[in-house]
């Protein structure tokens, strides 16, 4: 088990080497975004399934998605709504997402800002990272990070952190999914944010 501090966590991460932390759901099995194959073997996951990019704050995202003015307008009112928290928004993707992240090709790409401070401060230090669940694919989510640690030994986990249980362990539940498609919302997966298509 290797199980570390925020700062040798963050030094991982930059040093292009797969990390965990809890987020405001459940824990991110996290990389820099070129290196996301090594994710994919981790968890065993299957490469139509993208991952997402998650990032310390929206501006830190945006540049991996193209939109224009209009779409951008439209996509403040859901970001103000409800970023920071459980959402991920499926955007068009911009050539700098790379190919690691999306082996699929949709020309989409996932992105969400946690709302999790110690999440965030990760984040703003590491830069942007593609993540997903704690989990061997295809099955439940793990939510402790001792467990995560046991289960991915290659790891960089961090350790306790002595914050409340809530901040450290996130709600257990997925984030809920939109896409936008025809100039509006889709839900993709429905999680604890509730969506106003308006």
């Amino acid at each position: 088990m290797v199980e570390v501090s925020q700062v040798e966590l963050v030094r991982g991460a930059i040093a292009r080497k797969a990390v965990s932390f809890p987020t405001d759901t459940v824990p991110a099995l996290a990389i820099k975004p070129e290196f996301a194959q090594l994710i994919y073997q981790l968890k065993q996951r299957p490469a139509n399934k993208p991952l997402i990019l998650m990032g310390g704050s929206i501006a830190d995202l945006l540049p991996y998605t193209t939109h224009t003015s209009a779409e951008l307008t439209a996509w403040q009112k859901l970001i103000d709504r409800h970023l920071p928290g459980a959402l991920t928004l499926v955007l068009p993707a911009s050539d700098l997402v790379p190919q690691a992240i999306d082996p699929t090709r949709s020309n989409t790409v996932g992105i969400r800002v946690p709302n999790c401070a110690i999440a965030c401060q990760i984040l703003k230090q590491t830069g942007v990272l593609a993540t997903t669940s704690a989990n061997i694919s295809g099955k439940d989510a793990l939510t402790s990070m001792k467990t995560i640690a046991a289960t991915f030994p290659d790891v960089l986990v961090l350790k306790d952190t002595g914050l409340g249980e809530i901040e450290a362990k996130g709600s257990g539940l997925p984030s809920t999914v939109v896409s936008w498609q025809n100039q509006q919302w889709q839900v993709l997966r429905q999680g604890s944010v509730k969506i106003d298509r308006s």
